[in-house]
């Protein structure tokens, strides 16, 4: 899933003081994840046949998986992936003012009534059958910059 857009429930990382020599002490996030690289990333994917979604990434701390109420309370939020990662990078990142660009490999569905047990190892078997496609991507996109 190329990522448009998140929800952090994480604390956030630009807590505490502000060094303005690195950024803004307020930095936008209206669009922190860069169209440009998005519609690249999605064109790259079409011309290698490679299924991808747009969605929206939520971040929490974990290490745990989520319940179905966490699930479906994310869902109704507007999520579209649940993650433990990504969102402090992104918001370091636009306070810095630099382009963004995420993707999540979707790992099990946190749809009610499809919603199964998941392991970490389940999880990282997941992720690594749909290494190549990513990489392709991400080479793909790296060498038209």
């Amino acid at each position: 899933m190329v990522i448009t857009d998140h929800i952090n429930l994480l604390p956030n990382p630009l807590m505490g003081n502000n060094d303005e020599r690195i950024g803004t002490r307020f930095p936008d996030m209206g669009e922190a994840y860069n169209k440009s690289l998005i519609n690249k990333a999605l064109s790259i994917a079409r011309e290698n046949k490679i299924n991808v979604l747009k969605g929206i990434y939520l971040a929490t701390s974990g290490p745990t998986y989520e319940t179905p109420a966490e699930y479906k309370y994310f869902r109704i939020i507007g999520a579209d992936a649940v993650g433990m990662s990504t969102t402090p990078e992104v918001i370091i990142a636009r306070h810095m003012n630099l382009p963004c660009f995420g993707v999540s490999v979707i790992t099990d569905l946190g749809v009610e009534g499809k919603i199964g047990y998941t392991t970490h190892e389940l999880v990282q078997a997941e992720a690594a059958r749909t290494e190549e496609l990513v990489t392709t991507i991400i080479k793909a996109m790296i060498s038209s910059l």
